[in-house]
């Protein structure tokens, strides 16, 4: 079974992942809008992604691999365009959602995020 975590914001992010070690597990990153009350993205690429996401991880991604949510903020905190996340040389966000693997060239953004075929070879594809 894949091990799933769950960071909310830039800080957070940085600290879990200083001190992570996937035990030599894939690790893949979603990173996604925060959810509003209706436990829903705000960003509606991320919502339409999501059933996407998740079956793939569930059928494709390895079972000790690691899969980490991170929600990159409420709109404006993504739309400012000194956002850590589109700054920081690890992650280089332009847009949301974006999946990449950790610390390898693997990346899918914004509508690829939501196309199961792509999405089976990023899952299925080794470092």
């Amino acid at each position: 079974m894949v091990n799933k975590h769950y960071v909310a914001g830039y800080d957070a992010f940085v600290a879990f992942m200083k001190d992570f070690n996937g035990n030599g597990g894939m690790i893949n990153i979603l990173f996604t809008g925060a959810k509003l009350e209706n436990g829903l993205s705000w960003c509606g690429d991320c919502v339409e992604a999501a059933p996407f996401i998740e079956n793939a991880l569930n059928a494709n991604a390895p079972d000790d691999s690691h899969f980490i949510y991170v929600d990159v903020g409420d709109r404006p905190t993504w739309k400012d365009m000194n956002n850590p996340f589109r700054k920081d040389t690890n992650t280089h966000l332009s847009v949301i959602p974006t999946m990449i693997r950790w610390k390898h060239p693997q990346r899918l953004e914004g509508e690829q995020c939501a196309k199961a075929d792509l999405l089976e070879l990023f899952f299925s594809e080794d470092d």
